[in-house]
């Protein structure tokens, strides 16, 4: 049996009930990329830091896979486990670093250089946290207003409420910096 072929609840409950290693590396090769997407949005390009907070979710979700029971797709509770690890990591750090430290890691993060992408993060770096991950989930991701809800536990309007703010204050952002002008 191939399990590229299976569904995410197979692999789930294979790796599970039988501690098939080669199922949970098959999530983990499905989800991979748009986990560690999220956290270099969340982390504004700083892709060490992203790698380092994608591989504590792969680890949390291995030890915590008989407690998945299927209520959610696989997927919004691997975001679940990622959004709590990000929000961890923040507040574990939140005393120890200041603006200046968090703005030298984001000059020598690994990150694409082109203007478009620092003009990404410099407009996602004006957003609050809620807003920013809102917006990495549903722009970036593809996920729907009640998965973010589900992930982040937010009520969907208040998902909605953040969406909003965080566009808005994207959009005047982008706007100031030429995105606005007719090519």
């Amino acid at each position: 049996m191939n399990v590229t072929q299976l569904n995410d609840n197979t692999l789930v409950a294979m790796a599970a009930e039988q501690h098939n290693r080669k199922a949970f590396n098959e999530l983990v090769v499905r989800y991979q990329s748009p986990i560690r997407r999220f956290f270099l949005n969340q982390t504004l390009g700083n892709k060490p830091l992203s790698d380092d907070l994608a591989q504590d979710t792969f680890v949390k979700a291995y030890l915590n896979i008989a407690k998945f029971r299927g209520g959610a797709a696989f997927s919004t509770w691997l975001y679940r486990i990622a959004y709590n690890v990000f929000y961890d990591y923040t507040r574990s750090n939140k005393q120890t670093e200041d603006l200046e430290t968090m703005e030298v890691d984001r000059r020598n993060a690994d990150i694409s250089d082109t203007t478009v992408s620092l003009d990404i993060y410099e407009a996602l770096n004006m957003l609050s946290s809620y807003e920013r991950t809102c917006v990495t989930l549903q722009l970036m991701e593809g996920q729907p207003i009640d998965k973010i809800a589900e992930i982040t536990g937010m009520a969907a309007g208040t998902v909605k409420s953040h969406l909003f703010r965080g566009k808005e204050k994207m959009t005047r952002y982008l706007k100031d910096n030429g995105y606005d002008r007719k090519r």
